[in-house]
């Protein structure tokens, strides 16, 4: 991988978290994001899902904050973003995965309908009330049925996002 597209893979990644667009990362994006999947599901806040969306944003921001907030103060740039959490994902994107393991179960319980896991449709309604354009969520949440059950496992999800978050870092 090149420097270009490197740079365009994290610019695209700092984007997905940069919920409001305005250049930085902070607690704010991450309440955008429980507030949008729950609305997605007609979920309440005040719900015991809806608490438990919340409180997985906030362990994730938190997450996200004390990897890449290099100077404190509660927002990541884009820089901070590229020298901080860009290089912890490369080293070790399972533990970015686990940051936002409490953000994704969660996310997993209201997107699960019927109690069987949630379905690439349910995964495709998350990944669009999460800013990704329809067509690429339907391709998303395809590939994320792994096993073609039409059931998506917490552990696929996991995969992926780690996988989606482990950039590599362009040849030297």
């Amino acid at each position: 991988m090149d420097s270009a597209e490197y740079e365009r893979k994290i610019a695209a990644r700092f984007a997905t978290f940069d919920q409001d667009g305005n250049g930085y990362i902070d607690r704010e994006d991450f309440s955008a994001a429980a507030k949008a999947v729950l609305a997605e599901f007609g979920t309440t806040a005040r719900s015991d899902k809806g608490q438990a969306v919340f409180a997985g944003a906030e362990a994730f921001w938190q997450g996200m904050a004390g990897i890449a907030d290099v100077d404190g103060d509660q927002r990541v740039t884009r820089e901070e973003f590229i020298t901080g959490a860009a290089k912890r994902l490369r080293d070790n994107p399972q533990r970015f995965a686990e940051i936002a393991r409490p953000f994704l179960h969660a996310v997993i319980a209201v997107a699960d309908e019927d109690g069987r896991g949630p379905t690439p449709a349910a995964a495709v309604r998350v990944l669009c009330a999460l800013g990704t354009p329809p067509e690429l969520a339907g391709q998303v949440a395809t590939a994320l049925d792994g096993d073609g059950d039409g059931r998506i496992a917490e552990e696929e999800i996991l995969s992926a996002f780690a996988g989606y978050c482990g950039v590599e870092a362009p040849d030297a």
